[in-house]
């Protein structure tokens, strides 16, 4: 059981004059950080661990609002497809099912025409992003990434390719050899528009040696991210819950990226997910709950004052819990995803259509839009009437054999 679950289901006695010092400490942050004020990580983690929840969700709807004026009635969503173009991976995570070892029966690359075909039905569908994402590879350098994204890009130039992390940046620059600002910008020059937060898992040391041993570390993964943005790249900004770390180091990983994000503005999005117990080495022994998880998200709009747009996930902990997520700071509900086999070879089954998120975002109280990769609103959809209908346009797992959800 997790610290704060634990926490959580304890009895909880009389207040006396510490609790009740703590509810007006809790509730004078609150204030503070509702209106777009700096608190300490100290005072996040006094958040998470013990504000009433109505009252932080209350603040970081708040917050959201102040942050993003544009969005105050809105809440976003894209499409988007997820491109794994091998499943072949020397990192080995502990909490992967997706990977396998080099010279593995079991493990594939897909060639260059395969990832245009998956590019075109994208575009077809009206995805306008694709995230290209794999193992790490042993054989594929800075070279490999610059023939396919130039490929792309020639082919699907409307397309915005939000792909790639630290630490693929950090294993193709040792497989050719270069420095990370040159495989940062050649990768650029070749058609990367923008990197995904990919391997962040959890920044701080301890959580991170235990789950990703043959990972960069945190902080190495974070100096990648700082030199690419220095060089024009933005990114987004992730945390996988639920491995078995502390609120405490939960905090410290948010604290770690709003440093960064201080001296570079780069991080477009934090995004966490939840760790997915299936077909992996950790075997479920360690989960998060879905009252942690709106926690995390709440506690997430308010310390990270300075990141523009905090996504829930409704792949990993499910509709509903994506849906609430809305009322506890998150300003978009993630995307139509048209193809993914990382997280849902773990356990992520859900699925869903474009038609649904729409739903679940006009009944969450938000009127619905599409958005672009750097949030440019695309289509509102104002009236239910004239929502887009197109079956195709939904959710669905392309190359495992896991039952979904609907």
């Amino acid at each position: 059981m997790s610290e704060l679950a634990s926490e959580s289901s304890s009895t909880v006695p009389a207040r006396g004059p510490v609790e009740r010092q703590r509810g007006r400490s809790s509730s004078d942050v609150l204030e503070r950080a509702a209106v777009g004020g700096r608190i300490s990580e100290e005072e996040a983690l006094e958040l998470y661990r013990h504000a009433p929840l109505h009252a932080l969700g209350q603040a970081a709807d708040a917050a959201r609002r102040a942050k993003l004026p544009y969005l105050a009635d809105t809440a976003t969503y894209i499409i988007e497809r997820n491109i794994n173009y091998t499943n072949v991976c020397v990192t080995a995570c502990k909490f992967c099912a997706f990977y396998v070892p080099p010279k593995s029966a079991d493990g594939w690359s897909r060639d260059l025409d395969e990832i245009l075909r998956r590019c075109g039905e994208t575009v077809e569908l009206g995805g306008t992003q694709i995230m290209f994402q794999g193992g790490h590879h042993p054989d594929y350098g800075v070279e490999y990434y610059e023939r396919a994204f130039s490929a792309i890009k020639e082919q699907y130039p409307q397309l915005v390719i939000h792909s790639l992390g630290a630490s693929e940046i950090q294993h193709m620059a040792k497989v050719s050899g270069v420095s990370i600002e040159e495989a940062a910008t050649r990768i650029k020059a070749a058609g990367l528009d923008s990197l995904a937060g990919a391997g962040a898992e959890m920044l701080p040391e301890r959580p991170r040696t235990v789950i990703a041993p043959l990972k960069e570390s945190g902080e190495r993964w974070l100096e990648i991210m700082e030199t690419a943005h220095k060089l024009g790249l933005e990114s987004t900004s992730t945390m996988l819950m639920g491995t078995g770390e502390t609120n405490a180091e939960r905090i410290r990983h948010l604290a770690m990226i709003r440093d960064v994000q201080d001296r570079t503005g780069g991080f477009r999005a934090f995004i966490p997910y939840t760790y997915q117990p299936l077909n992996n080495h950790l075997k479920g022994r360690t989960q998060t709950t879905t009252l942690e998880y709106l926690r995390l998200i709440a506690v997430a709009r308010l310390f990270l004052h300075n990141v523009n747009h905090i996504q829930g996930s409704w792949l990993t902990t499910g509709k509903e819990a994506g849906q609430l997520s809305l009322h506890y700071g998150a300003d978009d509900l993630g995307s139509v995803m048209l193809e993914e086999n990382v997280v849902s070879s773990a356990g992520a089954r859900h699925r869903s259509n474009r038609s649904e998120l729409i739903h679940l975002i006009r009944t969450a109280g938000r009127v619905p839009a599409q958005r672009s990769t750097t949030y440019e609103l695309l289509a509102v959809h104002e009236n239910p009437a004239d929502d887009p209908v197109d079956d195709r346009v939904r959710s669905h797992i392309a190359s495992t054999a896991l039952t979904v959800v609907d």
